[in-house]
């Protein structure tokens, strides 16, 4: 299912065709649901999840590998291949196991959007999105400085776009700009959602990091 009509919200009704409802929940054409899409997607979430069991059994460390992402899935909408949102489910996962303070860096050349939607008006999840400047680049309508939460969340989200050719050492200071602030916040458990299509080997890419710049962003 590939629906051709994305009303985004601004919808007077939720209509009862199929085309119509998944249109409603899709933000764009980059998330076809097909036979297997609900498996994988919920697998993933799972794989995040036990990310979440094992910090919380004592584990200072953890990686989940998910497929597909998720820092572009908003409240019940998919978007830019992403179905679910992986981090946020296991920062929500975290909240409820005792965390009172969760942090998310969100490391990847588009905009973690979703992510951002998703805690915007709360202060108990600190976002932090590490990307290429979205003017000129998707995901175009967010991620910019000013925008930095509302209501009980204003304050707790903090988006650091790159200027377009950035190289390692621009890359690595607006990391170590962003754990800053997350030292500043004090959280309980820090989640890094790492997308590395910002290196510049990466056909999409419109930054300039190495495989050392990651390095030096990781010792951070």
């Amino acid at each position: 299912m590939v629906p051709n009509t994305h009303p985004n919200r601004f919808a007077s009704h939720y209509a009862s065709h199929i085309v119509a409802r998944s249109g409603f929940h899709q933000a764009d054409t980059a998330c076809p649901i097909a036979r297997g899409t609900w498996a994988a997607a919920r697998s993933s979430i799972d794989v995040a999840l036990n990310v979440g069991d094992l910090v919380a059994r004592g584990e200072r460390r953890a990686y989940g590998l998910c497929r597909p992402p998720g820092h572009h899935a908003c409240t019940e909408m998919a978007w830019g291949f992403c179905y679910l949102n992986n981090v946020a489910a296991l920062a929500e996962s975290l909240r409820m196991k005792g965390a009172e303070r969760v942090a998310i860096l969100d490391v990847d050349i588009h905009h973690g959007n979703g992510t951002q939607q998703i805690f915007y008006e709360r202060p108990d999840v600190l976002t932090v999105s590490v990307h290429a400047d979205p003017d000129g680049f998707p995901v175009f309508f967010s991620g910019y400085e000013d925008e930095i939460g509302c209501g009980s969340g204003e304050g707790f989200n903090v988006n650091l776009p790159l200027k377009h050719g950035s190289d390692d050492a621009g890359f690595v200071e607006a990391i170590a700009a962003g754990m800053q602030k997350i030292g500043d916040f004090g959280p309980d458990v820090l989640l890094v959602a790492l997308g590395l299509d910002a290196y510049r080997g990466d056909p999409l890419s419109v930054l300039d990091v190495t495989t050392d710049g990651f390095r030096k962003a990781a010792s951070v």
